[in-house]
């Protein structure tokens, strides 16, 4: 409880941090809390699984208290056509379901985007089913002890909490859905595109200016999209590794976008970050979500069998053995375009961080933020929003006078 107290007054110290990113700053209406429009997003990845179970409503929250602007709930379809927030359409990973024998019968092999993997599968269970499940956190090295404890929610329960913490916070907080596996979706008859325009009208969030951006792997369903709605899309761009010398590797299914593969186009994701693809991307979105790598990857310092070595002599062989390549023009490119960049995943583990940010995840933020990106998704918010408030202390003056004149500075980026 010390700790958590202790941890507690660190964040109210950074919330007060982070106000004003632009050197001009503009009062929210009716609130006495300075707003930044263009400081760097702190997007909540999954929530906060860096704490606790990805998609759960407490860690959404937890997220928000942390400090993100949006939090992310990746969609997934229930029998019953209901949108849920799941990393996957299987949920054997991220929930206890594999425990209940109520639903044991319900395992079985499912083809998603072109391969097969066992499971069970969000389409085969009705909402009722779904809630009778709980989350558990799916990496091993992370805290186990939150398992069994928290329900899945809808995506209409993740607005409604979002609201109201934008109440209790005094500050814009928006949603970043992505959906998952769509063309996936379509063949089920659970097309997910049409289902979340519907829970957004609703909401009242259908619109240009609304606190939500939408986010896919693939490019048909954002197109769809774009037809139906002004709510601002992120095409996002993946591949399956890096290389020992830092290009990237594209072995299927992280090759290209899906509907690319079902239509027949050979282009790969890295095509969507060229000159050409980002001026294609331009037609139908608003940014790019790409893996960091392509703005910054890494190459082995020494290389074995072509494969990296264990250079740090610890018995393994991680991103610790890497050192960092130049920046690549992709932000530039997209900036150009008017296109946001908003990339993935930015996370604290020691194994993950390239030996150049010394063991410090704080260094990896602020040297992405130094490149200019627009937002990232983290699964650590507080972090992120730490180093985005020494990135501003840095380079704002406007950012220093706020925090020091203003009992606190609210940033309400959208």
């Amino acid at each position: 409880m010390h700790a958590f107290k202790t941890v507690r007054a660190a964040l109210c110290v950074a919330a007060a941090l982070i106000a004003a990113a632009s050197p001009t700053l503009a009062h929210d209406q009716g609130q006495g809390r300075h707003r930044a429009d263009n400081a760097p997003l702190v997007i909540g990845h999954r929530g906060a699984p860096g704490y606790l179970p990805d998609h759960t409503l407490e860690g959404y929250a937890l997220a928000i208290e942390l400090g993100a602007d949006f939090v992310e709930p990746d969609l997934v379809a229930t029998k019953d056509g209901h949108l849920i927030a799941r990393h996957e359409p299987n949920l054997i990973g991220t929930t206890n379901v594999k425990d209940l024998p109520q639903f044991a019968g319900r395992k079985r092999t499912a083809v998603v985007d072109g391969f097969p993997e066992a499971g069970f599968f969000a389409s085969d269970f009705t909402l009722a089913e779904i809630k009778q499940l709980r989350a558990v956190q799916p990496l091993g090295e992370r805290d186990p002890s939150f398992n069994g404890k928290f329900a899945i929610p809808t995506l209409e329960e993740v607005i409604e909490l979002v609201k109201r913490k934008s109440r209790e916070e005094g500050r814009r907080i928006g949603i970043y859905p992505e959906t998952k596996h769509p063309s996936y979706h379509q063949k089920l008859g659970l097309a997910l595109e049409d289902r979340l325009l519907a829970v957004l009208q609703r909401a009242g969030w259908n619109h240009r200016h609304a606190p939500v951006i939408i986010q896919s792997f693939e490019t048909a369903n954002l197109k769809y999209l774009r037809s139906r709605t002004s709510v601002r899309l992120v095409q996002l761009i993946d591949a399956n590794d890096v290389n020992p010398d830092g290009s990237l590797d594209f072995t299927a299914p992280f090759d290209r976008p899906y509907d690319w593969t079902l239509a027949g186009r050979q282009d790969l994701f890295s095509y969507l970050v060229t000159p050409a693809g980002l001026a294609e991307v331009r037609t139908y979105a608003d940014g790019i979500g790409p893996w960091k790598p392509y703005l910054i990857s890494s190459k082995c310092k020494q290389i074995v069998n072509n494969a990296c070595a264990d250079v740090n002599g610890d018995g393994l062989v991680n991103e610790a053995d890497r050192v960092l390549l130049p920046p690549t023009d992709v932000v530039a490119n997209a900036h150009k375009l008017g296109l946001v960049v908003h990339p993935y995943t930015f996370r604290n583990e020691q194994r993950r961080l390239a030996s150049d940010f010394k063991g410090n995840p704080v260094n990896e933020y602020l040297t992405f933020y130094e490149i200019g990106v627009d937002g990232l998704f983290s699964d650590f918010a507080d972090t992120a929003f730490a180093a985005r408030a020494m990135f501003l202390l840095k380079h704002d003056p406007d950012y220093a006078r706020c925090l020091l004149n203003e009992r606190r500075c609210a940033k309400n980026n959208d």
